[in-house]
């Protein structure tokens, strides 16, 4: 297998158990902007980015996504 199709199968295996592993209520009953930050976080693993979708520091991005029950998955 290519490099290119291994790290695209490793992406797609993380993002099925963010998704899976997420507590969905949670998430939906998040403002907008959160919910948004966070669904974000679940398709693409992204903090830093997710972080700033939701205007807040990495650290409290971190503890919502933890809230969240969405696992970092690397």
């Amino acid at each position: 297998m290519s490099v290119l199709k291994e790290l695209i199968e490793r992406e797609r295996e993380a993002r099925e158990v963010r998704a899976r592993e997420a507590d969905w209520e949670f998430i939906k009953s998040q403002p907008p902007r959160l919910r948004i930050a966070l669904e974000f976080y679940v398709e693409t693993g992204d903090l830093y980015v997710a972080a700033k979708i939701a205007g807040l520091a990495v650290e409290e991005f971190n503890e919502l996504r933890i809230r969240a029950k969405i696992p970092h998955v690397n």
